[in-house]
Formats: structure tokens, sequence, C-alpha cells
């Protein structure tokens, strides 16, 4: 149900961003999401920093473990996610996250327990089928739990999951992993997420969709009813595509997935290779950076979202693109260099900007569709964002390593080739950022004028 809001905030640097309006039942809900959210990423995360160990304990190429990192859980993800969302939109929200997580977190605990490539792959299958009920109707859920000048900086600190559940997808995984082996590493990430998910469904209530828009509590369910049964999934695809800000803008994610998440998929397995480490060290690298730099790249981004001067979304856009542009730079030279130093810096430059682009892509969004398609425009998103990030990114390093490689078999040299080769696709998403400044005010117009 829809939260009471209190008096608006008149004055100050966040005055309009609703954040002194927002009551304990609104933080309770947005922390809680940003936990599934974080156990989302964790359970993808875990496996690319064991990749290694899988690799010699069950004698596959890296062409092979780029079906196991990403591929096997996007192909599901990918194609249960539309449809997912369709019911999201439709039906209760907070219903569909509880059993997602669930789902997910138990063949997470069955992915540790595989003996063959075959096992471990139609888990991963089965996890990407349950994480596709999670992040769909957590935005759609939050968007009608805050208004609308609240939702950027909502967003944004539900973000903040994903920095601490890559912190514990490869730090807290890799030290179970030393210590315990790989396959304890996947207990480790789903057993907790059993728990949470009994707690969202005793805990947390269904809002009124459209609410927090201005929309009354009969108008807004009457607009659920409608939406029942007058926008079908391809009625729904259609208006989305139809704006071209909006295609722009979800293109921009999906091409960041495919540049810097699909670096960082393999940046574990490169790690150990190139300076012979194990997973746990690995990951005692990349995990501190996920949560330290990746929580406060997310926290300023929020706080800097709530601004006035960020109010407009051209300004949005702007600095996504020239953010996202500047770091391409350092994300080349973390793989041409052979000195770990250097590539630590720029990890600690590319790991932040990962994270930045996530709480203002999903916040502009929700504020350029209907309230009745939120659900389906974030399954949109994710599905180019996954097949770029999940797909293309670990098959195109998998298969070109081992092309390289040949007869050797594969090895630092030959991963190194493949990761340089996919860098410089930052500029790329840079551009879709920029070209959604053309039209973003028309279409953010558009919605509040209910022009659908």
């Amino acid at each position: 149900m829809a939260t009471k809001q209190g008096p608006a905030v008149t004055g100050g640097w966040f005055a309009g961003s609703g954040i002194g309006e927002m009551s304990p039942r609104q933080w309770y809900v947005l922390i809680v999401l940003s936990l599934v959210y974080a156990l989302n990423i964790a359970d993808r995360y875990v496996i690319s920093t064991v990749a290694e160990s899988i690799k010699h304990d069950l004698h596959v190429s890296d062409s092979t473990l780029g079906w196991l990192t990403g591929a096997s859980l996007a192909l599901f993800y990918v194609s249960a996610g539309i449809p997912i969302s369709a019911l999201a939109d439709r039906y209760n929200r907070r219903n569909i996250i509880s059993a997602a997580l669930v789902i997910w977190s138990a063949l997470t605990v069955f992915t540790g327990l595989s003996r063959t490539f075959w096992q471990m792959f139609a888990a991963r299958i089965g996890v990407g089928i349950g994480e596709s009920g999670g992040t769909p109707p957590s935005t759609s859920m939050l968007a009608d739990w805050f208004r609308p000048h609240q939702r950027t900086f909502a967003l944004t600190g539900w973000a903040l999951g994903a920095s601490l559940g890559a912190w514990i997808g490869e730090d807290i995984a890799g030290r179970v992993a030393d210590a315990f082996g790989w396959r304890a590493a996947f207990y480790a990430m789903g057993i907790p997420g059993l728990i949470l998910g009994i707690l969202i469904f005793t805990t947390i209530r269904e809002p009124v969709r459209g609410a927090m828009d201005g929309i009354d509590a009969a108008a807004a369910r009457a607009a659920v009813k409608k939406a029942k049964v007058k926008v079908p999934i391809l009625s729904a695809l259609k208006i989305i595509v139809s704006q071209p800000a909006t295609v722009h803008l979800m293109m921009g994610g999906a091409v960041v997935a495919l540049w810097g998440w699909g670096l960082m998929w393999w940046t574990p397995t490169y790690l150990q290779r190139a300076y012979h480490m194990t997973a746990g060290e690995a990951g005692q690298i990349l995990g501190p950076m996920n949560l330290i730099a990746g929580s406060v790249a997310t926290i300023g981004t929020g706080l800097l979202m709530a601004t006035r001067w960020m109010a407009d979304p051209k300004r949005v856009l702007w600095l996504m693109a020239i953010v996202v542009a500047f770091v391409t730079v350092p994300s080349f030279f973390i793989f041409w260099t052979h000195d770990l130093a250097i590539a630590k810096i720029g990890l600690w430059i590319l790991v932040p900007a990962l994270y930045f682009y996530i709480g203002p892509s999903y916040g502009l969004l929700n504020n350029v569709v209907p309230p009745q398609l939120r659900a389906m425009t974030a399954a949109v998103t994710l599905l180019v964002a996954n097949i770029a990030n999940l797909v293309i990114a670990p098959l195109f390093v998998g298969y070109v390593s081992t092309y390289v490689a040949g007869r050797h078999g594969e090895d630092a040299q030959s991963l190194r080739f493949a990761l340089l080769l996919l860098a410089p696709t930052g500029f790329w998403a840079a551009y879709h950022f920029w070209a959604a400044t053309k039209k973003i005010d028309a279409e953010v117009a558009r919605v509040r004028n209910a022009e659908f």
C-alpha cells in the first residue's frame, strides 16, 4: 500500500529530492530490495570467482567456460524475463520477488552439488529463470513506494546492492573457496536467499500502482485492471520501442554491461593466470574494490542525483556519457600492462564507473514510461543488457582466448588478447547516452501528460 508522505522539504541543497520525506517503512523496503539485488549479483559473481577451479575440476576449455559463467544463466533469464515482467505489471510483485529469490537461491546450492558440465549447466539455467523474477518487479515496486522526485535517489540506493553483491560474490566467496573448496562457495551464496525470500513474503506489502504519481487509489486499480486486458506484451513493447530516447538509454546500459561487466566477468580468472593467484587472493583484490569504490560511487551518485542541478534529465545523460567515455581508456590499460600495481589503479577507476550508471538509468526509465509498463521496461532493459553481459561478452572472450591459444591451451596471454579487444566498446556506450539527450524531455512530458 502507498505510504503517506511528510511535508515537502523547501530549502537546502537537496530541496525537492524527497529524502527528508522518506518514512521508516520506505527505508525498510528500499534496504530489503537492495539485499535481493545483492544476492542476485552475488550468485552471478561466485561462478566467475571460482571459474579457474571449475575449469580444472570439470576439464573444460575457456570457450566452454564461457557457457557456464554467463550464457547458461542468461539464455533463460532473457527468455523468462519478459513474460515474468508482464505478470509483475498485473499481479502481486511481492509474491513474485519472494518466490523467485527462493528458486534461484536453491538452484545456486544445486550448482555446488553438480558433478558434470551438464549438471552445472542445467542448474545455472534454473538460476537464470529465478533471477528473471528479481529486478523488474523490484524496480517497479520501488517506483510505487516513492514519488517521482524521490525515484532517482531511491533507485540509486537500490543499486547499492550491486556493489555489496559483487563483494560477497568475489571476496567472501573466494575466501570460502580457498578454505573449503569451490563447491562450498555456492552453498554460502544460496542459503541466505532462502531466508530472505521468506522475510519478504511476511513483512512487505504490495503497494498501489500509480498512487505515488498523483493518481488516486481507485483510478490506479482501474488502470491495473485495464492493463490486464488492454496492454498485451506486444503492445507494451511497441510503446517502449517507439521512444528513441528510451531505446538509446536502454542500449547505453546494455553496452556498458557488455564493456564493463564483460571485462569484470573474466578479471578474476585473468588475475589468477597472469599473476599466479588463488581464487581467494583475486577475490581479496576485486571484492573490496566493488564494496568500497562501488558503494562510494553509488551513494555519491544518489546524492548527486538528488540535487536540483541534476533534475534536468539531459544533464544526467551528459554526465553518464562523459564518465563512461573517460573510463574506457584506463579499462584498456588494465589488461595491457604486466604490472599488477598499474592494473589495480585501472581497476579502482573502472569499478566505480560500472555502478555510477545503474541508479540514474533505472530512475530515468521509470520516468519515461507509464506506471503499468515499468516492470516490462525494466525487463526489456535487462534482456538486452544480459544478452550483452552474460551471453556475448563471456562467449566472445572465451572463444577468442581458445582460438588464439590454439593447441597450446589457454593461458594469461590468450585471455589478455581477448579482453583487449573488448575494452574499447565503452565508447559505443557513451554514444548512446549522448544520443538519448535529443528526445528525453519530450518523452518525460509525454508520461506527465498521459499521452499513451
